[in-house]
């Protein structure tokens, strides 16, 4: 469910008309439901509700302030991965207490930043980053919560570049060498405090089957760890994917039933239905870890049709968003319903949506269906909330956009629209 329709004609972000949205602020321009994201963060936790677990929102997902805030004030974790995104959750109202700090790359500063800001643990990827840890905790004096990542070889069947669970992938540690890692840990490094093990598959999971795959997989490990080294709790990652094609009518259950059956979303009660029974005699304490699916669906991009172009090939649309704003179409093919603000009526044309960025690979859809919408129309970009403005870059020396947040009628702007000025603060 999201907080996206069209209401006598025009399209509607809650109880706020976007095209009065798109007149006062501008284009491009992100805006966010509130009450989208307290939904989804509340589907889920109320799927886990019967097992001791934890909803740590994935940072990297959307690190808007007031998102944050928005999960904070509903008692969620963090799942972080940088120094930056803790500070932002700090900013934010969110308890370092209830943050997991995951990734491959930590540096001396960020691992001294965490410890001293008292996360709740660090999820480790390597045998080298758990040593190094026990250095740096050895140097301030303290021990060093710790989770290790396993890498449980399983199929995500998603995006190459968002499958994280192979054993080719760069993440976690192989699955047969985590016994003797965490027996040495144990005898070797007097500053770290292993207190979990974590996991994660990949993202935009529509299927349940990896989740069921990977959690029956390494549940024996986790009972093994539980019992040998005391481990108190499991995170099992995040990935729940969620509804890209025909978003906007995505909780109508007409059209759920005229999809394929692989087109289908997984439901949190699917979710919940499935892993709640392999997860509950543990005795372990379940994390969570989404992102995707609280954010993704809550936000759109607006962009202006600035000019149509006919070629003797094809037409294109040239909006004034670009790759530089919302770059998933041009990094992994990622899909994005267009639909204009004025609910359409007229016939479909087969077009280009494309961006001013001086690159081929600046399109948001070819070859595509859409309402033939003209210059000077504004369209919705869906399905934006999640790896929109936080993959944003200057790219072309364009100013990114400003971020709105719907909250039933009111709209606050929650970032200002940066500035030609903005482009160069702090180069010389």
């Amino acid at each position: 469910m999201h907080g996206f329709a069209y209401r006598h004609g025009s399209l509607h972000c809650e109880d706020v008309n976007l095209q009065d949205l798109a007149a006062e602020h501008g284009t491009p321009l992100y805006v966010y439901s509130a009450n989208t994201i307290r939904d989804h963060y509340r589907r889920l936790d109320q799927a886990l509700g019967s097992i001791d677990h934890e909803v740590a929102y994935a940072v990297k997902a959307n690190s808007n302030l007031s998102v944050l805030r928005l999960l904070a004030a509903e008692h969620a974790g963090f799942d972080i991965v940088s120094g930056g995104e803790l500070f932002r959750v700090i900013k934010a109202g969110g308890d370092p207490a209830k943050c997991t700090f995951a990734g491959v790359g930590k540096t001396r500063a960020e691992i001294e930043y965490a410890l001293k800001q008292g996360i709740y643990s660090f999820n480790v990827e390597s045998e080298e980053e758990l040593r190094y840890l026990n250095e740096v905790a050895a140097d301030l004096g303290v021990i060093a919560p710790a989770a290790v990542r396993v890498n449980p070889n399983v199929d995500a069947k998603t995006h190459k570049y968002i499958s994280t669970g192979k054993s080719e992938n760069k993440f976690g540690v192989d699955f047969d060498a985590i016994p003797d890692l965490y027996a040495r840990a144990a005898k070797e490094l007097a500053h770290v405090k292993l207190r979990g093990l974590q996991m994660h598959i990949g993202s935009q999971l529509t299927s349940i089957a990896p989740f069921i795959e990977a959690v029956e997989k390494v549940a024996p490990l986790a009972i093994h760890l539980k019992v040998t080294h005391g481990i108190e709790f499991w995170s099992i990652g995040g990935g729940i994917g969620i509804v890209y094609h025909d978003s906007l009518d995505s909780g109508t259950p007409a059209w759920w039933a005229a999809k394929p059956e692989g087109e289908r979303p997984l439901t949190i009660a699917e979710y919940g239905e499935a892993l709640v029974p392999r997860l509950e005699h543990l005795g372990l304490k379940i994390l969570l870890e989404p992102g995707r699916y609280i954010v993704g669906n809550a936000g759109v991009l607006l962009t202006k049709c600035l000019y149509e172009k006919r070629g003797k090939a094809k037409t294109f649309k040239v909006v004034d968003a670009g790759m530089n704003d919302l770059i998933r179409p041009a990094l992994y093919e990622g899909h994005h319903e267009i639909a204009p603000l004025q609910q359409p009526t007229g016939a479909m044309r087969k077009v280009d949506v494309v961006g001013p960025i001086c690159e081929s690979g600046d399109f948001f859809c070819q070859d595509r269906d859409l309402p033939d919408f003209q210059p000077g129309e504004t369209v919705a970009l869906l399905s934006a909330g999640a790896y929109g403005f936080v993959m944003a870059s200057n790219y072309n020396s364009r100013p990114l956009p400003a971020e709105i947040l719907v909250d039933g009628t009111t709209a606050s702007v929650v970032r200002q629209r940066q500035t030609l000025d903005d482009l160069i603060a702090g180069e010389a």
